[in-house]
């Protein structure tokens, strides 16, 4: 740590990137909450040409106030405060408009469309602007798609590969191997260039993949204010949340199959959250889930090949 007051001590840089750890746009629906509410500008935008290729991540055309039709790129941009480390409004005069806290002026956000190549040289370049900012700590926000119920809270998974933050926040390391996406890689980066880091992950059903998950959003949002010490506002995402699960709700009561499914699932999640579960009775369950799924949590509902522990990018971190 920079300032020896620990990983909340110092400027913490929030990160977001459309793509595979963004299920339910739900990473990079935090992150815009934020960018709407804190008073940061642009103070790194990385050139697309570089990164993108454009028949993957294709730019888009719209018509501004004024009715000019303008060209948007896909990239990552990089926002600090217009007053860094400030003293922030008192939450009892502004409580329902601003971020609010302690630590309001030490947030940094990252927000981009994941890069089609050179990733290497893309997290080298995000981690010199983050060093130039003299951020001293990153938290990266996640999203997986997962076999999880839409009626029960979103399960949130909090690790880190930094041993001393582990200590502090009194989190998990991941133990998770497989593919990964950009955001192990500026992990990874950060952690090699010296800045600690911690991911927050958002488990989003599968089954609504399709739609923007306002739920998973907000229990983004919940953790990531607990994690930075700040007040976020929530405006209304607790009446979008409720409305998204209300209307899922809807769907399953016209489709039986659907219905049965989730069933199921919130079968297998009361079981492990329940007080009385123990690690092998909590296996035991999960195996007479995945029978009766009669899959071997090898191919989901919708025929992906996930299983019940895919995941996009994994909680790696």
């Amino acid at each position: 740590m920079t300032d020896g007051n620990g990983f909340l001590g110092g400027r913490l840089l929030v990160v977001a990137f459309e793509g595979w750890n963004d299920a339910g746009e739900a990473a990079t629906g935090a992150v815009r909450a934020l960018k709407d509410l804190l008073d940061v500008e642009t103070i790194t935008e990385i050139d697309p040409e570089l990164y993108f290729d454009y028949q993957f991540n294709r730019p888009t055309v719209s018509t501004n106030e004024d009715g000019v039709r303008t060209i948007s790129w896909p990239s990552a941009i990089m926002y600090g405060p217009t007053a860094p480390i400030n003293s922030s409004v008192p939450l009892a005069e502004d409580a329902q408009l601003r971020v609010s806290g302690t630590n309001v002026g030490n947030i940094y956000l990252l927000l981009g469309t994941e890069p089609s190549r050179s990733w290497k040289s893309f997290a080298a370049e995000i981690l010199d602007a983050a060093l130039a900012a003299d951020v001293s700590g990153v938290v990266f926000l996640g999203a997986m798609l997962a076999d999880v119920p839409h009626t029960r809270p979103i399960s949130i998974f909090v690790s880190s590969d930094n041993a001393q933050v582990r200590g502090e926040l009194l989190i998990e390391r991941s133990n998770y191997e497989g593919p990964v996406g950009i955001l192990s890689v500026l992990s990874d980066a950060a952690e090699k260039a010296g800045i600690p880091s911690l991911s927050i992950w958002a488990s989003v059903p599968h089954y609504v993949h399709n739609a923007p998950s306002p739920k998973a959003m907000l229990a983004l949002i919940d953790k990531l204010e607990e994690v930075i010490d700040v007040v976020i506002p929530r405006g209304a995402l607790v009446t979008e949340a409720a409305d998204w699960e209300t209307g899922i709700d809807v769907l399953a009561g016209e489709d039986e199959e659907m219905a049965a499914y989730i069933a199921q699932l919130e079968q297998a999640r009361d079981t492990v959250d329940s007080p009385e579960a123990s690690g092998e009775a909590i296996a035991q369950e999960f195996e007479k889930y995945l029978r009766k799924r009669g899959t071997d949590g090898r191919e989901g509902r919708d025929g992906r090949s996930d299983g019940p522990t895919g995941r996009p990018d994994g909680p790696r971190h």
